[in-house]
């Protein structure tokens, strides 16, 4: 009895044990991902295709690159330094002009006062522009007039127009604008300047200046209701009943009596000087500089044939068309 039962132990250690689950997973199907892989194996490569051609079986086609280049390109590029030149060539005649003009300007300014005539012709104030002029009449504060907004030291305000009543020895009454300065935006109101609105008889010193030129951008004024934007003196002048004259009155530049007028409200005048800019310089170096700059890539353009790599030297290009 005991022989048998050690023949039946040496013979299930004589058989292979396999796990029950490992079993059931060696048994399972293969999986979609290995079907898909198995496919894509079996299935016929391009290359085993005769017909089958791949790019670098395609013939070369030799390109010309250096071709010439379009007449109307060459007009357009050519066409640029020879305007920018004649810009430049006219920014020096300005320049001729404007510093004439200055000089005649500043001429004036250093000559006496002249006392302001009882009547003046507007066509003849060009010939006095920027002349010293003196003048004693009474203020009319109840015509007075602002215009702005303008700006004076980074501030907010306006230019104050008051007509002056001139009265001869004949007893002629005749007005003239004056431009009496810049005031603070606080002080629009006449209630909040009474020290700036002088009464009696005064004695003004100022430039007579031609009509302003209006700028395209500025808005219209609208004397019915008083408000100006553009100091247009025909306009201005047909409203109070005044000569087409425009004064600007003027001070010496002093920081401390601006500071004083300010804040009086008394109007701060402008100074005794030609504040005509003068930047043509700056543009004839502007036109100038287009103009060699765009000729040298004329001439390198021209030199240099399209898609060159060098002056004067053409190439060829391989490609294909199916790549």
């Amino acid at each position: 009895m005991e022989k048998s039962r050690n023949l039946f132990r040496s013979f299930r250690r004589s058989q292979q044990y396999i796990c029950p689950q490992c079993f059931r997973q060696n048994t399972r199907k293969p999986s979609s991902l290995l079907r898909q892989q198995q496919r894509r194996h079996q299935s016929s490569q391009p290359v085993d295709d005769p017909a089958f051609k791949s790019i670098l079986d395609k013939p070369p086609i030799l390109m010309r690159s250096g071709r010439k280049h379009k007449p109307i390109g060459l007009a357009i590029l050519a066409a640029i330094p020879i305007t920018a030149f004649f810009l430049g060539c006219w920014q020096v005649k300005r320049l001729e002009w404007k510093s004439e003009l200055i000089a005649r300007f500043e001429d004036r300014l250093v000559r006496e006062p002249l006392p302001l005539p009882h009547n003046i012709d507007p066509e003849a104030i060009k010939d006095f522009d920027y002349r010293r002029v003196v003048a004693r009449g009474k203020y009319r504060h109840d015509k007075e007039m602002l215009i702005g907004p303008r700006i004076h030291d980074g501030n907010d305000g306006y230019l104050v127009i008051t007509p002056l009543e001139r009265i001869d020895n004949a007893g002629r009454t005749s007005t003239v604008l004056v431009c009496r300065g810049w005031i603070p935006k606080a002080k629009a109101k006449q209630s909040e300047r009474q020290p700036g609105l002088p009464t009696g008889e005064v004695q003004i010193e100022g430039l007579l200046r031609e009509p302003w030129k209006k700028n395209i951008f500025t808005p219209a004024n609208s004397p019915e209701s008083n408000t100006w934007h553009f100091p247009d003196v025909a306009q201005m002048a047909a409203h109070v009943g005044s000569q087409a004259v425009w004064v600007e009155e003027t001070m010496k530049p002093n920081l401390l009596e601006s500071y004083r007028r300010e804040e009086a409200g008394i109007p701060i005048g402008r100074p005794p000087e030609v504040n005509l800019r003068n930047n043509h310089v700056q543009y004839i170096f502007t036109w100038f500089s287009l103009s060699a700059a765009t000729t040298l890539m004329l001439w390198m353009v021209v030199r240099k044939p399209p898609g060159g790599r060098g002056f004067g030297v053409g190439r060829g290009v391989r490609e294909s068309r199916e790549w």
